[in-house]
């Protein structure tokens, strides 16, 4: 037999019979409780997992939703000018909503009504609406700026099986677009 390393405390040693890699019982009862401590570790970090899940909240979903959503809109308008200051669109950007999500919660995750928008634009200039609404008819078309006009007053919440649903939706649709 040849000499191998301890994987417990590294010394070598002769082995005495096939796959031996402790030296002693010493090494194995140390490398046994580690070996029994990893896996309660592991065990805790899956039973943490799900407990956080459940506890999590309608809004909590919302919120990961809204991220997802949000890188979403920034790769797709990724190289189109601001929809209100028609300025390239450089380095952080923010996903504007023509809509405010305040005012009208249901059209929070629709497409036609997001779009990027620069940071100045978006958060000091109160979206610059009149402007983004010129931009918004030649970007999306008058057909599609009434389908939305007529979604305004359409009220929908959307429950967390939809939320999480949509999370994976836009998840993919960010895959295709790497």
């Amino acid at each position: 037999m040849k000499k191998r390393k301890c994987k417990q405390c590294g010394q070598y040693f002769q082995q005495q019979r096939p796959l031996q890699y402790l030296c002693s019982w010493e090494c194995a009862s140390i490398y046994a409780k580690e070996l029994e401590k990893k896996k309660e570790e592991k065990e805790w970090k899956k039973r943490k997992k799900v407990i956080k899940e459940e506890l999590k909240t309608h809004s909590d979903y919302v919120k990961e939703l809204q991220i997802v959503f949000n890188k979403y809109i920034r790769l797709r308008d990724k190289g189109k000018p601001c929809i209100s200051c028609d300025k390239p669109l450089k380095g952080k950007f923010d996903a504007g909503h023509f809509y405010s999500v305040g005012s009208y919660p249901n059209l929070r995750f629709n497409e036609i009504n997001v779009h990027g928008q620069c940071v100045y634009c978006n958060q000091y200039k109160g979206g610059n609406i009149h402007e983004y609404r010129k931009r918004l008819k030649v970007r999306i078309g008058i057909p599609m700026m009434q389908q939305l006009d007529r979604m305004v007053n359409t009220a929908s919440k959307l429950s967390i099986p939809e939320l999480i649903e949509l999370k994976e939706i836009y998840k993919e649709k960010i895959r295709k677009l790497k």
